[in-house]
């Protein structure tokens, strides 16, 4: 793909962006509000997917990993 094509492609996406957000009505200052907080919101969106999405992945996975063979460790065996 070339440099200029991808260049005038994120121009266009953050033209469209302007247009959905009507951000471009906005003065420079509010703009600057309006982009921290966006940002600010996606990061922690991510960052909250991330730890507890992989939390929620690795415990379900040791549930699983665990369940079809390992019951006879926990269950009390009686020999006489």
């Amino acid at each position: 793909m070339d440099v200029k094509s991808t260049k005038n492609y994120l121009y266009w996406l953050f033209c469209q962006f302007e247009l959905i957000t009507c951000s471009y009505l906005m003065e420079p200052w509010e703009k600057v509000l309006f982009y921290t907080f966006n940002l600010t919101m996606v990061l922690t969106l991510f960052y909250t997917t991330y730890v507890f999405v992989s939390v929620q992945l690795s415990s379900a996975l040791h549930f699983l990993w665990h369940f079809p063979g390992n019951q006879h460790g926990n269950s009390v065996s009686i020999v006489k």
